[in-house]
């Protein structure tokens, strides 16, 4: 059964037509959503790649991010008749498999959920204060100052919100690779319970905890394995954003067992790139 690669984008048109070339097999069906206020030129992407339709204005830390992937993987439900997985990545991410081996790995995870996942709370992901205050990242001055005005009285009135539909919150990357099913049972839930959205609109970070507790919350929890195989590394100090890796981290990718790696930057990842061609050669 085939797969599905799903790129979301948003600038550098080089280095996303290179991932589509590299990633271009029969036995995988990629699509491509360019960020909606990206001037990134749609109309040169790779043919070989399908384009997302309804495209979305994707800020950091925002519901547009959830929202952005949750419009990509309706389109692909719609119109793939049978697939595996949709394998969620970055343009910024680099495959560290040949397609051959990439389809064989996914492959020998049929009938499992790979998505990076941890209990939110003091004794796990201590973050939840991601969800139990409004978070409103975006809009006008008003919106702004009325969100700075509520979260300050509910920190002096200790107030805090519950989890939305009573779920228990997980969280994790935001790239993993989810089944047909699994997806389906997620765009089903949140058309038949559009208070879901609602809640996770006012969540910081949304994409780092909507996926993980809507699967945790249903028959797909026991299939979940709290693996994305990706190779990240973060910076230290609480850095938002991961480190772009150059040549000095090859070694440690190489031993990683990833599927992939990010972040990539065509000119701060110049001196890594050859050397993945080559591990990626030799992985066939």
């Amino acid at each position: 059964m085939k797969q599905v690669i799903l790129i979301h984008a948003h600038k550098d048109l080089g280095q996303l037509n290179a991932l589509v070339g590299q990633l271009a097999h029969d036995g995988l069906i990629l699509y491509v959503h360019v960020d909606a206020k990206s001037a990134l030129d749609v109309a040169r992407i790779d043919p070989r790649a399908r384009q997302v339709r309804r495209r979305i204005a994707v800020h950091w830390g925002d519901w547009s991010q959830v929202r952005a992937t949750l419009n990509s993987l309706a389109e692909i439900v719609a119109a793939v008749p049978a697939f595996d997985k949709v394998v969620f990545i970055s343009a910024q991410d680099y495959p560290l498999l040949s397609n051959e081996a990439l389809i064989a790995a996914l492959d020998a995870a049929r009938g499992s959920e790979l998505l990076e996942c941890a209990a939110i709370g003091p004794q796990g992901w201590a973050c939840q204060e991601r969800y139990q205050y409004f978070h409103w990242p975006r809009g006008g001055r008003l919106a702004r100052l009325a969100g700075k005005l509520l979260l300050r009285s509910m920190r002096a009135l200790g107030w805090r919100r519950a989890m939305a539909a009573g779920m228990r919150p997980f969280g994790g990357s935001c790239w993993w690779a989810l089944s047909r099913p699994c997806i389906e049972m997620i765009l089903q839930r949140i058309q038949a319970q559009p208070s879901i959205e609602a809640y996770f609109r006012t969540v910081a970070c949304p994409d780092e905890m909507f996926f993980q507790t809507l699967v945790m919350d249903s028959p797909f929890a026991s299939r979940v394995v709290s693996n994305n195989f990706r190779f990240i590394r973060w910076p230290d100090g609480g850095a938002r954003n991961p480190k772009i890796l150059d040549a000095g981290d090859f070694d440690e990718i190489a031993r990683s067992g990833a599927q992939f790696c990010r972040k990539l930057d065509a000119a701060g990842s110049a001196g890594l790139l050859p050397l993945l061609e080559r591990l990626r050669q030799d992985r066939n």
